[in-house]
């Protein structure tokens, strides 16, 4: 069995579910007590917002990259980055190792596609809603890319930050991310993007947040998770992408 490599706690919050959700996986595709092979690097989140907010992004690429390398030393074969923000750095942490490093918007992209979207509305910090490093990879995938309207990107960011990343749920902010969604969900996207770890560990706050329900959706070789109209899929770890194979006669891949 291959080992996945996870650089998270940015934050720890949404972290979780990498390692819940991998596993379920795992447990759903084998069976009995199988379990997924991980290397967890955590790293110290008030570190990397400080780096984040004064605007310090190669020292943020550095600690990415140091973690990176320690993944790859550990025995790592792919690595992924927890988190979407820290995806500006992505060329910087690849770089610094000789494994792939898998990227969550590609991810996205293909969950978008084999759910017939084109339009999305794209949700998360204001440096993921307003910068290119995920959006612009998106767009040019072929998706039409819209984030919500200026009054009301310093109040996600907001909620995300000091709310979300400490575990706070508040109904406030539900209604706050509904109206959000609401705003442009008609004339703008077919489909809001939850880009925040956050966003999907906590996806209660978003019950009703949109009118058009669609379930649950897991497929395509990793996890997606289309519910009440946001998708926020994990990396996907296809088997003809990085040679995911399970040692056990006959091979098991994950497709």
């Amino acid at each position: 069995m291959k080992t996945i490599g996870l650089i998270g706690g940015m934050s720890w919050e949404s972290t979780v579910p990498y390692y819940r959700l991998i596993n379920e996986y795992v447990k759903d595709a084998l069976g009995g007590l199988h379990s997924a092979k991980i290397a967890l690097y955590s790293v110290e989140f008030d570190e990397i917002e400080k780096c984040q907010s004064e605007d310090r992004w190669d020292d943020a690429a550095k600690i990415l990259a140091d973690a990176a390398a320690g993944l790859e030393k550990c025995g790592a074969d792919f690595i992924l980055i927890c988190t979407n923000t820290m995806h500006k750095v992505f060329d910087q942490v690849q770089a610094a190792v000789n494994v792939p490093l898998l990227h969550i918007a590609d991810a996205t992209g293909e969950a978008l596609k084999e759910a017939g979207i084109q339009k999305v509305g794209l949700l998360g910090t204001r440096y993921t809603m307003q910068q290119d490093f995920y959006k612009g990879r998106l767009a040019q995938a072929g998706f039409e890319v819209c984030v919500p309207a200026e009054g009301f990107l310093a109040e996600l960011n907001r909620i995300i930050f000091e709310e979300l990343c400490v575990g706070v749920i508040k109904e406030a902010s539900r209604r706050f991310f509904a109206q959000a969604i609401e705003d442009r969900a008609e004339n703008f996207f077919d489909k809001p993007v939850a880009a925040g770890r956050e966003l999907d560990a906590r996806q209660h706050l978003f019950q009703l947040a949109s009118r058009k329900r669609i379930g649950s959706l897991r497929q395509g070789g990793g996890f997606s998770y289309r519910q009440i109209g946001i998708v926020a899929p994990l990396p996907a770890f296809k088997a003809q992408e990085i040679g995911m194979r399970f040692q056990k006669p006959p091979v098991t891949r994950l497709v």
